[in-house]
């Protein structure tokens, strides 16, 4: 299984974004302190803006914060709001044209190991994963 770049960057920028909760963050900082296409961090941006997790401040000083304590932003919510789906085999999509789905195994051990992924993901929220401006390779002002 593998996630998406898109999620990847989605839960980096989340992680930038609380780490710098003092301040809003910008598209461009945040592209630079990951060496990261502007352009796909833009679109993350807008689709974890539109599911309520970064809020968007317009205008010359603008940028982006976290909508909600980083408590509350669970891992497992951000990937289902990030992932175009969690179909690991075709058997799991609605155009499933496997002859063997009606009996076959596999199917069901894969449901198993997809709810168990989700579910230590669901165990854990943004604040886990909290790191300090310098971890980013930041320097505190002065």
């Amino acid at each position: 299984m593998r996630l998406t770049d898109f999620s990847d960057y989605s839960l980096r920028l989340l992680m930038y974004a609380a780490a710098r909760a003092d301040q809003l963050i910008t598209i461009e900082e945040t592209a630079q302190v990951y060496g990261i296409s502007r352009a796909h961090l833009m679109k993350v941006a807008n689709q974890l803006t539109r599911a309520g997790f970064l809020k968007a401040v317009r205008g010359r000083s603008g940028g982006l914060a976290l909508a909600m304590r980083p408590e509350r932003i669970g891992l497992g919510d951000v990937l289902r709001a990030t992932e175009p789906d969690f179909a690991l085999v075709e058997c799991f999509r609605g155009d499933n044209r496997c002859r063997i789905t009606p009996n076959c195994r596999l199917r069901g051990m894969l449901k198993e190991a997809l709810a168990a992924f989700s579910g230590t993901l669901d165990r854990y929220t943004l604040a886990d994963l909290l790191l300090n401006p310098e971890d980013f390779g930041i320097q505190p002002a002065a």
